[in-house]
């Protein structure tokens, strides 16, 4: 399992908006950092229902929490 960060691969905070406001680059990095912490079936989810309301939640969870949403922590 690899070190759990707080961000996006460990980049800014401004950084990790920046990518969690585009649709398609917060599907891609969601998914590869749920696979870098072991947690198969929450990257498998990401990938499927991306771009609807998980999207969102990782948006408003960057912005509130400042750290990917852990409701899919399986």
């Amino acid at each position: 399992m690899a070190k759990s960060s707080k961000d996006y691969f460990g980049l800014s905070w401004i950084v990790s908006i920046i990518l969690a406001i585009i649709p398609f680059t917060s599907w891609i990095c969601g998914a590869v950092v749920r696979f870098q912490e072991g947690k198969i079936v929450a990257a498998l989810i990401r990938l499927i229902f991306g771009f609807t309301i998980v999207w969102l939640l990782d948006l408003i969870s960057m912005i509130v929490k400042h750290k990917i949403c852990r409701i899919l922590n399986f």
